[in-house]
């Protein structure tokens, strides 16, 4: 799956959620629903920290993993993974992504960063 988002001011989270689970619908449904929640934390980190162009791509590896990058065309703002308060309204994003995937990082090319989660599936 590969999909460039619009440069709206709000992400369509409700309508990649439905196109990510009719993309992975042959796993685990426990599997869709933690990818559902790790494409809304990094799309929606990438619209509120990120600049356009904004991209997701989903790919499926031979050792059932799940690959999930978002990109965005800024360089400078990298993620980080910092604690939230328990009042503070923000800043839970990759704390969940942290605990939902096997492994996240990011990767910075000439032209834009790359935020990538990984976990593993099973098909259903």
């Amino acid at each position: 799956m590969n999909v460039i988002l619009s440069s709206d001011a709000t992400p369509p989270l409700g309508d990649l959620r439905r196109s990510v689970r009719q993309a992975l619908s042959y796993l685990d449904p426990d599997c869709v629903e933690d990818a559902e929640l790790l494409v809304t934390e990094l799309v929606s980190n990438a619209y509120d920290h990120g600049q356009p162009p904004i991209s997701l791509r989903l790919c499926q590896l031979p050792n059932s993993s799940l690959h999930i990058d978002v990109e965005d065309g800024d360089r400078t703002h990298l993620p980080r993974l910092r604690a939230s308060g328990p009042s503070g309204q923000r800043g839970r994003g990759l704390v969940l992504v942290d605990q939902l995937s096997r492994g996240w990082g990011f990767n910075v090319t000439a032209t834009s960063k790359v935020v990538w989660a990984e976990m593993n599936c099973r098909a259903s």
